[in-house]
């Protein structure tokens, strides 16, 4: 199943961004510079005692203005809480309750959802006395923190793994679930018409996670397939206050749900920033990707047009070299059989397994080609290799020294396996091991 989906709501200034940097700072792993991903970040998956879910940081929600800014922060508000497993409600200690607070209680309230109040900037073991009245919320026990000086942090992490699903939903691993995510106007719902008009097969309708997300099973063949509709990521100058975020956040609930995102492109625009902060929220989730590039009708063409546009997505998209693209046109019909049979392709490859003996010859020969680095005398030594997981292929490594695995050299192993054995369409995800650890589990 999917990762639940933890928000973390509240008014302005309470605390929410520090929590959640504090939280994700947490997780060890090698740090890519990913459009979309590492600045300006409201969304990243955390773990704690082995169980990882999606958290989401939804910037400040303040009712009591005036009446515009009031309907906007309850849309956006609504939106991260219908996408939300459970909600963490943070309150700030030193200012105590306020009137906004209790009107975002009574609208998290309404929901039905799991909420778990957090009493932010309380610094000192000693409770201010103002503290009891947030019992009044009716939200249950409040929970003293401080996000700042990390303090009480694990006795909300440890109530967030009991409080979310983890793998007890039972789901049908023959469907292949398929988000069609991108920005407005690219023409994603006119895809999904076309695909599902072409199969002529749909089974049924129903709803998505939120109001904005649809998803239609269709049968092709023998295989099965949920298409997810998603509402389209605008981009922040075109639009008033903090919409986009909440648009980003309709985006990952669908990722974090999909098999397989179509990452579809307007030919006529190329690739944008706003293409770029998409695909990487869907690579640092470990989704397959296939770049679809809507309205090729559009484009002006001679013999190396199509090479050319496929060089400058590979230019602009670097982080996801790994992903097939296809050209087409939703309105004339062109090459539209194409992306189910890639979707299928794709899918394939996220479930492939490597034998450890041929994973351990291929490394054998990458090693004799390129030595691994070494620092003050001492080289990287890798011990052996064994593939660990599947969708994504996650692969462990037991090495001598964690710290002599430069981001370099992994992505040269990266490049070898994917030499080797292929993984179109998917990212390659690595754990390293010293000598002495326990086996990945």
């Amino acid at each position: 199943m999917s990762m639940p989906i933890v928000a973390v709501v509240g008014r302005p200034n309470v605390g929410k961004s520090t929590f959640f940097n504090n939280v994700v700072g947490r997780r060890v792993s090698i740090v890519e510079d990913t459009p979309g991903v590492t600045r300006d970040r409201i969304y990243a998956e955390a773990e704690w005692r082995g169980k990882s879910f999606a958290l989401i940081d939804t910037g400040g929600i303040e009712p009591n203005t005036d009446d515009v800014i009031l309907s906007q922060m309850r849309a956006q508000a609504e939106i991260a809480i219908e996408t939300a497993d459970l909600i963490l409600f943070m309150v700030d200690g030193r200012e105590g309750l306020t009137a906004s607070d209790r009107e975002v209680a009574g609208m998290l309230m309404k929901t039905g959802k799991e909420v778990i109040l957090i009493v932010n900037k309380v610094d000192t073991p000693k409770l201010p006395d103002d503290f009891y009245d947030f019992y009044e919320l009716g939200l249950g026990e409040p929970i003293p923190i401080s996000a700042a000086n990390m303090l009480n942090l694990g006795d909300v992490l440890d109530l967030i793994v009991e409080k979310t699903p983890q793998g007890t939903e039972t789901e049908d691993e023959d469907v292949t679930k398929i988000a069609v995510i991108g920005k407005p106007n690219v023409g994603k719902s006119s895809l999904i018409n076309a695909l599902l008009g072409e199969e002529r097969v749909i089974v049924s309708d129903i709803a998505g996670t939120t109001r904005d997300s649809v998803d239609t099973t269709f049968t092709r063949g023998d295989e099965k397939y949920i298409l997810i509709d998603t509402a389209g990521i605008r981009k922040k100058s075109k639009v008033t206050g903090d919409i986009e975020r909440y648009s980003v956040i309709r985006a990952i609930a669908a990722i974090e749900r999909c098999d397989v995102a179509l990452l579809m492109l307007d030919a006529t625009e190329g690739v944008t920033e706003q293409d770029k902060k998409i695909a990487g929220i869907a690579h640092e989730a470990g989704k397959g990707i296939i770049i679809v590039v809507n309205k090729w009708d559009l484009i002006e063409k001679d013999t190396n047009t199509m090479n050319e546009y496929r060089k400058e997505i590979a230019q602009e998209l670097q982080f996801i070299s790994y992903a097939p693209s296809v050209f087409i046109s939703v309105k004339t019909g062109q090459r539209l059989h194409n992306v189910i049979d890639m979707v299928k392709y794709v899918s394939e490859k996220r479930a492939l397994r490597i034998p450890t003996g041929q994973l351990n010859s291929l490394i054998a020969d990458a090693v004799l080609m390129r030595q691994p680095p070494s620092d003050k005398g001492k080289r990287l030594k890798i011990y052996y290799a064994t593939q660990v997981g599947v969708k994504p292929p996650l692969f462990s490594f037991k090495i001598n020294s964690r710290e002599l695995m430069h981001f370099s050299y992994a992505r040269y192993l990266e490049n070898k396996i994917r030499e080797g054995f292929g993984f179109e369409g998917t990212s390659i995800k690595f754990v390293f091991r010293e000598k002495g650890e326990d086996d990945y589990e």
